[in-house]
Parts: C-alpha cells; structure tokens; sequence
C-alpha cells in the first residue's frame, strides 16, 4: 500500500513540473500513517499481554513440577505445607540469569498451595488481567 502512495506522489510531482510536496499531499502521507498506528499499536499491546501470561502459565507449570519432585522426594503427603520457594525449589528448577527463580513478567507474583492441591501454584494476577495467568 505504501508502494501506491509513493507512486501516485511520484506521478503527481511530475504532472504539477513542480518538485516540491504540496501541504494536501503531507496531510494525506500523515494520515495514512496515523491510520496504521491506530490498527498496529492495540495489536501490539494484546500480543505483549499474551506472551507474558504464557510466559507466566510456562514458568507455574515448571514450578508445579518442581513441587511435585520435591514432595516425592521428601516424603510429602497431599496436604502437607507448601515448600519455600525461595530456598526448598532452587534444586528442581532452572534458574534465570540472575539464579533466581523466574518471577512473572507482567509483574505478579507467585502463591504456593499445599501440596497435591490443584493448582500448587497461582499467580497473583491470576484472573485480574486479560488473558488471565491461570494454570489450568
């Protein structure tokens, strides 16, 4: 589209001899820019929420696994207290680049359930943000 417009500026310069763009040509080139931003701007804000929530479901799902080792390998009953997620899941889990537990990137953070529970971990932002950063 942006091809048509450059050719039709093209052709109108040389059908006017003159080499200059007029003010009606400018405001045209704005608003068809304008028009994109607007259809382009909200269709970025939506993917960046959708890949944080499945960044988020991503990261709760190798949480939940590293509960569940944890709790075989410990012993640990359904109902049993939730293990720390700071100091009891380090072994189990891939740390980020920081050797932290990876956190949610939309900026929530994460609830431990007891054991066998489903889910054994939630997201603060669970349902408050759209998509919703629910486990199952």
């Amino acid at each position: 589209m942006l091809f048509y417009i450059i050719m039709w500026v093209k052709k109108t310069i040389r059908a006017s001899g003159s080499a200059a763009f007029t003010l009606v040509e400018i405001m045209i080139v704005v608003a068809i820019i304008g028009l994109l931003a607007a259809v382009a701007i909200p269709n970025f804000v939506r993917a960046r929420a959708t890949s944080q929530a499945n960044a988020c479901i991503n990261n709760m799902h190798q949480i939940d696994g590293a509960v569940t080792e944890w709790a075989l390998e410990k012993s640990k009953k359904t109902g049993d207290p939730a293990p720390s997620l700071a100091t009891d899941l380090t072994p189990y889990l891939r740390l980020n680049s920081s050797s932290s537990i990876p956190s949610c990137p939309a900026g929530g953070s994460y609830i431990m359930n007891t054991v066998g529970a489903i889910p054994q971990i939630a997201c603060s932002l669970s349902t408050t943000v759209d998509p919703p950063h629910v486990l199952w």
